[in-house]
């Protein structure tokens, strides 16, 4: 059976550095960053204090019925903006062949924002006096009291995905999934191949998330895997630099539309590019770090090669996971370099987590449009901060100003916690 092919026809951003995907675009190649300190919640006593916001985007920021979005988490409200643009930008709604039965969602969406307030004081009203015991029964009165049940459901992860559908007609395949930091490229791989295979005709791709609240630094910290150099935000987030310490969190939505290519055509869709290949793999080693041989991200990246027909020396930029974490910079590198041979010094690399910082679950798909805009402008984003080179990571990471360069294909790294790996490739059509 012919293999259908998949093409990305719609694009939207929201993050750190701008609420859609031009100002976004223009920031990254600016080499600006978006990291500052954390104004969401009191971090003060915190190791980290410093994060990647979104500022100025709230549930008030929806056009239609703002009420009806109060409830709602800042991971959905990134969504539904993300969504919005790239719906707009591609233009699908208004195509009358849309078979909205064949339209359908995959997001890798991570929960919603806690209601951490009022979930901590309705424990606190629950100590038995005198003790630092929880009356449990005294809890859920408390607890029945204080929280809000629309808001506890909508900060389940598969929330995003249900309201995008809801507001774009897409009743066709909805799916969720959450494996780490690779979740919203594993989302797009996953997209991709039910377009391929038959079951949908296009697809809304991509991921949403904020994990900047109490709950959520108090996890990464406990791992030992945020920056806690609070000193100068914007120098925090150092990929592949020998005096990297950790990565910055960051929050936000990278949402594609993507669609089989007859179908795309028959419409007259701008097309950015094609989805040529999809590697996903597991390092099956521990829950927090890579193999230390990069096993997994080599046969990754070598799948998703294969599966788009190319030989390494064909890519001509690498979107790296580069999250400025110690263990996963250098074992990225020696899997590329292991990957690419003789050639590996010869392939352009940068990490925009430099400049946005680690949007985890939304990462990836805010990654694959930075490589779709690379291609489409010819221009390489840099890695910032790259100041003091490590031994062990001698490649060539586009250090700290963008560069002019035609891009045919593009590869995404994303490599999660849990040894979850995705490699997508985009090729020009």
């Amino acid at each position: 059976m012919h293999q259908r092919r998949v093409v990305v026809t719609g694009i939207g951003m929201v993050g750190p550095l701008g609420h859609d995907a031009q100002v976004t675009w223009n920031a990254l190649n600016n080499g600006k960053s978006g990291i500052d300190y954390i104004t969401l919640f009191d971090a003060s006593e915190f190791p980290t204090k410093i994060a990647g916001e979104v500022k100025g985007l709230t549930h008030t920021s929806i056009a239609d019925l703002p009420g009806d979005w109060k409830a709602c988490g800042r991971n959905i409200i990134f969504a539904v903006h993300a969504g919005r643009q790239a719906i707009n930008d591609s233009g699908i709604l208004d195509s009358p062949q849309l078979d909205s039965t064949r339209f359908g969602v995959y997001l890798g969406a991570g929960e919603g924002t806690q209601d951490f307030h009022n979930f901590v004081g309705s424990i606190s009203k629950s100590l038995t006096k005198g003790t630092d015991e929880p009356d449990f029964a005294r809890f859920i009165e408390e607890a029945m009291q204080d929280l809000d049940g629309r808001q506890e459901f909508e900060q389940e992860p598969g929330m995003s995905s249900v309201h995008l559908a809801r507001l774009f007609r897409a009743h066709g395949p909805n799916l969720s999934c959450l494996t780490a930091c690779a979740a919203s490229s594993q989302a797009i791989g996953e997209a991709t191949e039910l377009i391929r295979r038959g079951d949908a005709d296009a697809m809304i791709a991509g991921g949403t998330h904020s994990m900047i609240h109490p709950l959520g630094i108090t996890g990464f910290n406990l791992l030992t895997a945020l920056c806690t150099n609070n000193a100068d935000p914007k120098k925090a987030s150092r990929p592949f630099d020998k005096n990297r310490s950790g990565f910055v969190i960051a929050e936000g939505a990278g949402i594609v539309i993507i669609e089989e290519l007859e179908h795309a055509k028959a419409r007259g869709a701008n097309i950015y590019a094609e989805i040529t290949g999809y590697g996903t793999t597991a390092d099956a080693f521990r829950v927090t770090d890579q193999h230390p041989t990069g096993r997994g991200a080599i046969s990754c990246m070598k799948d998703a090669l294969a599966d788009a027909g190319l030989q390494p020396t064909d890519i001509n930029y690498i979107n790296a996971h580069g999250t400025s974490t110690e263990v996963n910079d250098r074992v990225e590198t020696a899997a590329i370099r292991e990957v690419w041979q003789d050639k590996a010094k010869e392939v352009p690399i940068s990490s925009t987590k430099s400049m946005m910082g680690h949007l985890i679950a939304a990462a990836g798909g805010m990654e694959l449009i930075t490589c779709l805009l690379a291609m489409k402008e010819n221009v390489l984003p840099p890695t910032i901060n790259y100041e003091t080179p490590d031994p062990e990571c001698d490649l060539d990471y586009i250090p700290n100003v963008a560069r002019d360069a035609k891009v045919t294909h593009a590869l995404s790294n994303s490599f999660g916690f849990g040894g979850q790996n995705v490699s997508l490739i985009v090729s020009r059509v």
